[in-house]
């Protein structure tokens, strides 16, 4: 793999670029959710598409990495969801604080660390969590809070609800797409394939920029104890559940399960803070992602040398 600082240093450096324009007000901050919304829902598609149709849908539907990310975002999600109740949190707060352990920032942290290591293969890696994420996980923690509470809405039906709203979800139509187009083997028009390259290339930097300038005026207070808790188990607890699902669901190519790991090495979603809202509990959700993706620049840095000596994977190359 690549030297570790040459990977992680322009990572952090477009996150630190972001937050110094916003806080010096050289870029709105106003200006982020548009930023945002023009990643989510163009950038990353154009990503996704591209990548996916390029390659034949054996590599695309990949079982045991579906598997393997569950797994260990389930086990994830398990334990932050008992730490939270052992802490006396109500339903809602602990199933919060099971989105933040389990749920990554695959597509604006994680994914541009592992293009830097594993190359263009990181892509599938991408669309194959966030096919997890956007299915599985998301749904998962909104619908278990949306069933506690005041709301008392069955579980199941809150589950569906949240279902339902995939039929509009960017991420989600792109990557039909891209495995409708893999199975055709039809190929991308020009014109159509450069425009979709130019929306591509822009997705990793903009992200980065994004999430920095998203960190200015977040507070950490008196949430410590519960912060530290998120903190820990979305950096050390879902990347290591990850890793066990992976030496057990059996052979997977040695870059895809890189890129699973380093992505569940990233922090938590850039919108768990508005999640939170939802349920009271956008104050502690702002200073755990604050933390959280301070703490990524070390924690990071750590899982690649990790990579980097363990005989795990064998070679990437």
């Amino acid at each position: 793999m690549p030297d570790v600082l040459a990977i992680t240093g322009p990572i952090f450096l477009l996150m630190g670029l972001g937050f110094v324009a916003v806080r010096s007000e050289f870029y709105p901050r106003a200006a982020l959710p548009a930023l945002g919304s023009f990643v989510v829902n163009f950038c990353v598609p154009a990503l996704l598409v591209k990548s996916l149709a390029q390659r034949s849908i054996a590599e695309v539907m990949n079982p045991r990495y579906l598997v393997a990310y569950a797994a260990g975002s389930l086990l994830a999600f398990g334990a932050g969801l008992a730490w939270g109740r052992w802490r006396r949190q109500g339903i809602e707060a602990a199933a919060m604080t099971a989105m933040g352990m389990s749920c990554a920032n695959s597509a604006f942290v994680g994914y541009p660390v592992a293009l830097q290591v594993v190359g263009a293969g990181a892509t599938v890696g991408l669309a194959l969590t966030m096919m997890v994420e956007n299915i599985l996980m998301i749904p998962l923690c909104l619908a278990l809070a949306d069933s506690a509470g005041h709301r008392h809405v069955p579980f199941w039906r809150a589950v569906a609800r949240s279902l339902a709203g995939l039929r509009t979800n960017p991420i989600v139509l792109a990557i039909l797409l891209g495995i409708v187009l893999a199975l055709a083997q039809w190929p991308i028009p020009g014109a159509v394939a450069r425009a979709i390259d130019l929306l591509a290339a822009a997705s990793a930097a903009v992200s980065l920029f994004y999430i920095g300038g998203t960190l200015v005026g977040l507070r950490v207070g008196t949430l410590a104890t519960q912060v530290v808790g998120v903190t820990f188990g979305k950096l050390v607890l879902h990347p290591l559940a990850v890793l066990a699902a992976l030496c057990l669901v059996g052979p997977i190519a040695p870059a895809l399960q890189v890129t699973a790991v380093l992505l569940a090495s990233a922090p938590m979603l850039s919108i768990y803070p508005i999640f939170g809202q939802k349920y009271g509990q956008q104050a502690v959700n702002a200073a755990s992602m604050l933390v959280c993706t301070v703490a990524a620049f070390a924690s990071i840095a750590i899982v690649i040398v990790g990579l980097q000596a363990s005989a795990v994977f064998g070679p990437l190359h």
